[in-house]
């Protein structure tokens, strides 16, 4: 497992180790096989090597399947890379949330017009909408 969240950013600086993820995330479980035909710029052996860089890491788990080697995302490794550094920025997540749960429970109460009418937007009222 990466020890350091930098060590985690480190390794998915990569695009081919982003978009591995992206696969296994889209499809579930993946054969290499599979995963190597995504890429067809690059070399079987690479692709292997991307894998076992994301499984040290712990973001991906990899099990037989006779002579098939499957890969998948692991949950809890994802956790434990990115939670402490994302647990960080919840209060900007948790306050954005909020407000849009202020905008659209104002919006249910002016006929369903999220702006309340001319003049009236949401940034004009002071608010303003952060989603991430």
């Amino acid at each position: 497992m990466a020890d350091q969240p930098d060590d985690v950013f480190v390794l998915l600086a990569d695009p081919t180790r982003r978009r591995i993820l992206d696969l296994l995330a889209e499809h579930g479980v993946r054969a290499v096989g599979e995963l190597v035909q995504e890429f067809p710029d690059l070399v079987p052996s690479g692709i292997s090597k991307h894998l076992m860089a994301l499984r040290a890491a712990g973001l991906v788990t990899a099990t037989r399947d006779g002579r098939r080697q499957l890969y998948r995302i692991d949950g809890e490794g994802l956790r434990h890379a990115f939670g402490p550094w994302v647990a960080r920025y919840d209060e900007f997540w948790s306050g954005s949330l909020e407000r849009l749960r202020g905008l659209a429970e104002g919006a249910g109460t002016s006929g369903g017009d999220l702006h309340g009418g001319e003049g009236s937007s949401p940034e004009s009222k002071g608010y303003r909408l952060i989603l991430w």
